[in-house]
């Protein structure tokens, strides 16, 4: 690590959260950044639904909400990069401030509550970098005040149809009042059914682009033998456990532990594990997990690997980490895989 990017992460401690992030975001899309060949080791590639990944660590939703630095994230080391949440329609989101640093407890506590720019500054970025490699994804949301949600991802998937080379519809976050009802199973089947109607419309006879559903770690467990039949009914490619949590573990430190909003980071690793137990069990290897939810190091990526999950993402751990984290885990997990005879990310998936 440079004595430049040492200089950068102590001056972006001292900042707001939310200002630390908005640094971070220039910095990188000024390329300083550090840079790290995501195909450094051999063993840690892999396919996700038909994505080829250089290494199963991705960079989750909420980083880069309007598509500003995915080339730089994805040069910083990381195997794939995820862009929004994007709503159709521009929106500021909730009043500040709502982003928190937990330093004490290495997590973060948001309500953003779904801030960007929307739909064509977005769709725009993506346009500009066609051509380049590496695996981006777009993350769709709702926007607050839609009469018709569903229709919101269906605008989004419609406008970037080409563009991104998968798409999560996201459904977990607790910041926009009301989107979590989505995963109920009326809701859901309506989302997933219409939802599915337009990516065959769009696909023709094509291939379509791969769709992740992102779920909340505060769901009943038992909704995960749902979920998983919904959708496997409705075509979707990937679940993505887990989002941020309502919750608050008992042992918090930190003053800002009653502020609303979703919790990430150290304190949410072992309900996003349990969640993810919950629908490997759930789903018996008939449709790929992505694990997300207090990944800080190799250790952790490899647990939620061989608790099921095909690939992992993260990103509360960069608040006090920063991007060369991504390079970190990877170095680690290839060890980790080796040092156990795996030959390959997949053969450790589900290997408890």
């Amino acid at each position: 690590m440079s004595l430049f990017y040492r200089a950068g992460m102590t001056f972006a401690r001292a900042l707001p959260a939310e200002r630390a992030h908005k640094f971070g975001i220039a910095a990188a899309a000024r390329g300083l950044a550090p840079k790290h060949d995501a195909a450094k080791h051999n063993i840690l590639k892999t396919n996700l639904c038909g994505l080829d990944l250089p290494n199963p660590v991705g960079l989750a939703a909420g980083f880069d909400k309007d598509a500003q630095v995915p080339d730089a994230m994805l040069a910083a080391g990381f195997g794939f990069v995820e862009c929004g949440t994007v709503t159709p329609r521009p929106q500021e989101g909730n009043p500040k401030p709502r982003l928190f640093r937990l330093t004490e407890d290495r997590a973060v506590i948001n309500r953003m509550g779904f801030n960007n720019g929307g739909l064509e500054v977005f769709a725009d970025r993506f346009t500009a970098r066609r051509g380049k490699g590496g695996i981006v994804g777009a993350n769709l949301g709702a926007n607050k005040d839609s009469v018709d949600r569903a229709q919101d991802y269906i605008d989004g998937l419609t406008r970037l149809w080409g563009l991104a080379d998968y798409f999560t519809i996201n459904i977990s976050s607790p910041n926009t009042p009301g989107l979590r009802d989505l995963q109920g199973e009326t809701a859901m089947e309506d989302l997933l059914g219409r939802f599915q109607e337009a990516r065959h419309n769009l696909a023709g006879d094509q291939k379509s682009a791969p769709v992740f559903l992102k779920v909340s770690p505060d769901l009943d467990p038992t909704a995960a033998d749902r979920i998983v039949d919904q959708a496997r009914m409705y075509g979707i490619s990937a679940i993505i456990v887990s989002n941020t949590t309502i919750s608050r573990p008992d042992d918090l430190r930190s003053a800002h532990k009653g502020e609303a909003g979703g919790l990430s980071g150290a304190p949410l690793k072992s309900r996003s594990n349990m969640m993810l137990k919950e629908f490997a069990d759930a789903s018996g290897g008939r449709i790929p997990l992505i694990g997300v939810g207090g990944i800080e190091n190799g250790a952790d990526a490899y647990a939620k690997i061989r608790a099921g999950a095909s690939a992992v993402q993260l990103y509360s751990a960069l608040v006090f980490e920063g991007p060369g984290l991504a390079a970190q885990i990877c170095d680690d997990l290839a060890a980790r895989l080796k040092a156990d005879g795996f030959k390959s990310v997949a053969e450790a998936v589900g290997a408890v």
